[in-house]
């Protein structure tokens, strides 16, 4: 049998801290769960355990993630789908896979509930969650507007169904609360037909352009990006398409939207996540997308799905590529692609609608 190379027995090791862990933190839950335990159930020493992850939290962030993310099959929605029938199916899949009354406190159905006061209970986790729950609300709104495009007055700014998407949200994030703390206490499709009568609500919501933007410069940059996967579609992403690719720090999220509405259509849109805590912070960014793509992905016709692309970079490989050598929570970048190479960039506050709204240089030569 062939010896396994170094990256292949991290691999093992860490795959086997995860299933320990996992069985640890549905049998104890998350406060009672000890590293020592874990570390015995995956036939591991302690410091095994601390050079996969930093700390206990972190290990729960990941074996989360990991769960939400395991691919399943589903049909893809009709593509006469309306915006009541896509916000009813979103949050069938939402409610589907909560806890009841009768859901054994073993259950892996129960296994995320002291996420939220974990979140609570440290500010550094607070607002990258406040940012990703921003993102996850664009996501749902870009597929709304994808189903129905809300009614345009000329002279008025864009109108968008942002505000709407967020009430849908807090709507299911308040079920998987209350599911938590009192099981049994709402009838989930109740949630559902709430969801459903949401989508006659008329917010007055608009998109308004940053009041700051960020100077873009014209340049011609060679762009080799590494290869990226998409979390919005559980596949892999072509970074080279023409377009935007803003690199946002987990504080800076919300400027996600800038990248789609200043963009023009047809060009690819990607932000990739990056983070000064990758270790911790990285598995609650692909949690928080997974638990919500695939609810979007089961709901939404794929004519609907959002164009914008989410990549989480957690090695800082494509932040390196788009020329952020050092990249933290706070990171606001943001780059135009065009036949291959970087043709404007820009950085700082309103990086995002700087850079989609550059006027692409010529197209440089295939030089460099």
């Amino acid at each position: 049998m062939a010896r396994l190379s170094r990256a292949q027995t991290q691999q093992r090791t860490r795959a086997r801290v995860l299933a320990a862990a996992r069985a640890e933190f549905a049998e104890f839950g998350f406060r009672a769960a000890r590293i020592d335990a874990i570390a015995e159930r995956a036939a591991l020493t302690r410091g095994a355990v601390y050079s996969n992850f930093p700390g206990k939290r972190a290990l729960y962030l990941a074996v989360l993630a990991e769960l939400a993310e395991r691919p399943g099959e589903f049909a893809s929605a009709s593509p006469d789908t309306t915006m009541r029938e896509a916000l009813g199916a979103l949050a069938r899949t939402w409610v589907a896979r909560l806890p009841h009354a009768d859901t054994d406190p073993h259950d892996l159905a129960r296994l995320g509930s002291d996420l939220i006061p974990e979140v609570l209970a440290d500010e550094r986790m607070r607002l990258p969650y406040s940012q990703l729950m921003n993102l996850d609300a664009l996501l749902v709104a870009l597929a709304l507007e994808g189903l129905d495009p809300p009614e345009t007055v000329p002279g008025a700014p864009p109108a968008r169904r942002v505000r709407l998407a967020e009430t849908v949200l807090t709507a299911l994030h308040g079920a998987s609360q209350m599911a938590a703390v009192a099981p049994g206490f709402v009838e989930p499709f109740d949630i559902v037909t709430a969801c459903e009568r949401l989508a006659g609500l008329r917010l007055g919501d608009w998109w308004s352009p940053p009041a700051v933007v960020a100077p873009a410069h014209r340049v011609d940059e060679r762009w080799a990006p590494p290869p990226a996967f998409d979390l919005v579609r559980a596949a892999p992403a072509d970074l080279l398409d023409d377009g935007l690719v803003a690199i946002l720090g987990l504080h800076r999220l919300a400027a996600a939207e800038q990248s789609v509405r200043a963009t023009p259509p047809g060009a690819a849109v990607t932000v990739v996540m990056v983070t000064g805590d990758p270790r911790e912070l990285t598995p609650l960014a692909r949690l928080i997308l997974a638990e919500l793509c695939d609810c979007l992905r089961r709901a939404f016709p794929r004519s609907a799905w959002p164009r914008l692309r989410v990549v989480c970079d957690e090695s800082g490989a494509v932040a390196a590529a788009a020329g952020v050598s050092a990249v933290s929570d706070a990171t606001e970048t943001a780059i135009r692609i065009g036949a291959g190479r970087i043709l404007a960039r820009a950085e700082g506050s309103g990086a995002c609608h700087a850079a989609a709204s550059a006027v692409p240089a010529p197209t440089p030569s295939a030089t460099g």
